[in-house]
């Protein structure tokens, strides 16, 4: 890893319901602009044939701002709107690349409120932070420390359905340097009653956030079922619900956090299976206790954590039979259903249990494709 890394520190305020009401009216610009932007690049696509550019789409915005049914855009501040169509023109990237699937609309109720403000758009003074357009700095909880002399280079501010307000300061943080090399290297095998399997015998618990708050959650959810549409009421439900899901959110992101943490600390090398967990939530019998689990999640973690602290990162091929695989002599079984959770090899007589079997081979996979 060379240079310094950026990374984003994220806390919670409390704006003035002025500042709210601007917030809430760039967010709905915000969201408006990229909409349009996306509906005009598929438009030329569709009747051009040629693919738009960052630089047209701006031409446009400011064609927008002087008409007489978007003037509104002129009241905000212009940079979020910018950093919507450079998203948009990064989204794009990500699809002709393969990356990701074509860019979708922005939806008012299941996309996230935010926008990204760059240097030009806020100020920054003796730990102070002022947004274009406003008066006053925003109250902000600082519940930890910045690193010394720190300065954002991008600010993002944020409300998630619960009615809460992040902001996310982007800096560079030089207090992030790789850590002395070690010798342990770690197989991880993820499931669902334990969270993951390490390759040396421990077991994570899967600390099952959902289903805890299961009962909590369905009761919440009848009760907004029942209100009227249009009451009070239910936008009263309906956050009543939002800070139930912001609430396992965050004890998950918590507990992965801590683990990945500390897999990347103690070990030099970790290996991990190249799983698509989209296809594997198709499973409706599984799909609830998968999204709980939060594989994915697991993985960017690991993956940044990686890359900051100078340990290595393997994933082997999904189809590599690590349950169904001996990790003694290496024999293959022809089957191993789900339902086998230890059974003894019919080859060298070694008694395995399923879960740590599969993170040893594993292990053994990642080092042999080095």
């Amino acid at each position: 890893m060379g240079g310094v890394v950026k990374r984003a520190f994220k806390y919670r305020f409390y704006p003035t319901p002025g500042q709210a009401e601007q917030l809430i009216r760039t967010f709905g610009c915000v969201r408006l602009v990229y909409n349009r932007a996306l509906d005009a690049r598929t438009r030329v696509w569709a009747d051009e044939g040629r693919a738009s550019t960052y630089v047209q789409t701006s031409a446009w915005l400011t064609e927008w701002k002087r008409s007489e049914d978007l003037a509104f855009l002129n009241e905000v501040s212009s940079v979020p709107l910018q950093q919507a169509l450079r998203h948009l023109q990064a989204a794009f990237v990500a699809f002709w690349d393969k990356r990701a699937r074509y860019p979708r609309f922005k939806s008012k109720r299941r996309s996230r409120a935010s926008a990204e403000y760059t240097r030009s758009a806020f100020r920054w003074r003796d730990g102070q932070l002022t947004l274009a357009k406003m008066d006053q700095p925003l109250n902000i909880v600082w519940c930890r420390t910045l690193p010394e002399g720190a300065e954002p280079s991008t600010v993002t501010v944020s409300c998630d359905a619960a009615g809460r307000w992040f902001v996310s300061l982007l800096i560079e943080d030089p207090t992030v340097k790789p850590l002395p090399a070690v010798d342990a290297r770690v197989g991880v095998d993820v499931g669902l009653t334990s969270l993951v399997t390490l390759s040396t015998g421990e077991k994570v618990t899967n600390p099952r956030h959902e289903r805890a708050d299961r009962r909590k959650l369905a009761k919440a959810q009848r009760e907004l079922a029942r209100k009227d549409r249009a009451s009070n009421n239910r936008a009263k439900a309906r956050l009543k619900v939002a800070a139930i899901h912001a609430r396992l959110t965050d004890r998950r992101r918590d507990h992965l956090h801590k683990l990945t943490t500390r897999l990347v600390r103690e070990n030099q090398t970790v290996v991990i299976e190249d799983l698509s967990v989209r296809h594997m939530l198709r499973n409706h019998h599984l799909a609830r206790a998968i999204s709980d689990a939060a594989w994915s999640e697991l993985r960017r973690m690991l993956e940044y954590k990686a890359a900051w602290y100078g340990r290595s990162l393997i994933a082997i091929d999904r189809w590599h039979p690590s349950s169904k695989t001996c990790s003694a002599c290496g024999r293959i079984n022809s089957a191993m259903p789900l339902s086998v959770r230890s059974w003894t090899c019919t080859g060298c007589a070694a008694t395995h249990d399923r879960d740590v079997n599969a993170a040893r081979n594993i292990l053994a996979a990642g080092l042999v494709d080095r």
